[in-house]
């Protein structure tokens, strides 16, 4: 029996794919995994019990992702599932960026009279705006939400420039052939009337577009974050608008020295806020942490490696080690020092962590435990679990 923590409300269609069999749902303070949205948990004190962590959203800046990979604890955000709903937000903002929208019907519910139609008639060329079609959007991060921005931009008839060195293959393949390539990031940034972030908040995204870029930028363009704050420096963007290098700025990352410009838009973190995106979200969360404590399989996290394998053996033994030289050797040898045989075997690195999935051709849980015990007692492993096959294939 497994017991989920959760933080936050989930989706409870999320959380109906913990069946009741098998799953209990904040019923004690040592869980096997926790789910949640935006709770921070840097200040959370994680008991030794928790093997996995799955926030429903694709940010984990509130998790201290650094801390539970140490603990051997795998993290799993749930990158996609959202895409649709932030999308439609960074198209709706293109829309609002180039046509006064908010500001005419704002306008126009002050108005008083019988001839209300004749003086919205007569005063709505103060409101005149421009189109879209025909200008040209720079996409930074083509990952799942940044593709769908290039391909739907492209759609409304805009020229589109992508600009992704590390994107995905299967990404690539969903990105129109119709969207540039930019080489670096300079052509996007000296060469696109409107330029939108969509990459990930790191250590090396942390201020990815300042002052520097901003002034490689023309002093028309205008400048979109809806990925995290703290990517653009609102410092810089302040002194570019005051400035006129800059003509606009959206972010979906509220701010109090952004606020009551006439040249910045600033939304309540609204990106993923549909019901279809939370729906999504911890449909996600909870299927991939679910799958992780049944079979120990791993996709989509953002600390260690996938790894998946077919689950057919009576048992399998899951190790996350420190990534160093011979590790398989000394797993190897511990399992063949109980006389028992290895079915299959796969191992993936990621940076100084290592996972590995053992399945073995054993039923006697007494050596199987003897197994596990000898790789626990290795300095160099940092947790070791064992999962029983009740299925017979997963």
């Amino acid at each position: 029996m497994f017991n989920i923590k959760t933080f936050n409300a989930i989706a409870p269609e999320g959380m109906a794919r913990f069946d009741k069999d098998n799953y209990t749902i904040n019923e004690r303070e040592t869980p096997d995994g926790i789910i949640l949205r935006s709770q921070k948990l840097h200040d959370y004190a994680f008991p030794e019990s928790v093997l996995a962590v799955a926030r429903a959203g694709a940010g984990t800046n509130n998790i201290p992702v650094a801390e539970c990979t140490e603990k051997g604890i795998v993290v799993f955000n749930t990158p996609g599932a959202n895409a649709n709903a932030v999308k439609e937000l960074v198209l709706a903002s293109l829309l609002l960026s180039v046509r006064p929208i908010l500001q005419g019907a704002q306008w126009v519910q002050g108005l008083t009279g019988e001839d209300v139609e004749a003086q919205a008639e007569a005063q709505k060329a103060q409101f005149a705006g421009h189109e879209l079609e025909g200008k040209k959007l720079g996409v930074i991060g083509l990952g799942a939400i940044g593709a769908m921005v290039a391909n739907d931009a492209y759609r409304l008839g805009m020229e589109v420039m992508g600009f992704d060195p590390f994107v995905s293959v299967d990404t690539a393949w969903t990105i129109s052939r119709r969207v540039q390539r930019a080489q670096d990031l300079n052509e996007v940034l000296t060469t696109c009337d409107f330029i939108t972030v969509h990459v990930p908040l790191t250590d090396k995204t942390k201020g990815m577009i300042g002052a520097g870029e901003i002034a490689k930028m023309k002093p028309t363009a205008k400048l979109f974050n809806f990925a995290r704050g703290g990517i653009v420096d609102d410092d810089a963007v302040l002194a570019a608008l005051e400035a006129t290098d800059l003509a606009g700025y959206t972010t979906d990352f509220a701010d109090e020295k952004l606020l009551h410009h006439d040249k910045i838009l600033v939304l309540p973190h609204l990106g993923a806020s549909t019901d279809e995106a939370e729906v999504n979200c911890a449909k996600m969360a909870a299927r991939t942490l679910k799958r992780f404590l049944e079979t120990g399989v791993i996709k989509r996290s953002v600390n260690f490696p996938t790894v998946e394998m077919a689950f057919n053996s009576p048992y399998r033994i899951t190790i996350i080690n420190k990534n160093v030289p011979n590790m398989l050797g000394q797993i190897s040898s511990a399992v063949a020092e109980e006389g028992i045989n290895i079915e299959n075997m796969v191992n993936r690195g990621r940076d100084d962590y290592a996972y590995t999935l053992v399945d073995i051709n054993e039923d006697d849980e007494a050596k199987v435990a003897a197994v596990a015990e000898k790789l626990a007692a290795n300095p160099e492993i940092i947790r070791v679990r064992v999962i029983k096959n009740e299925t017979g294939a997963c």
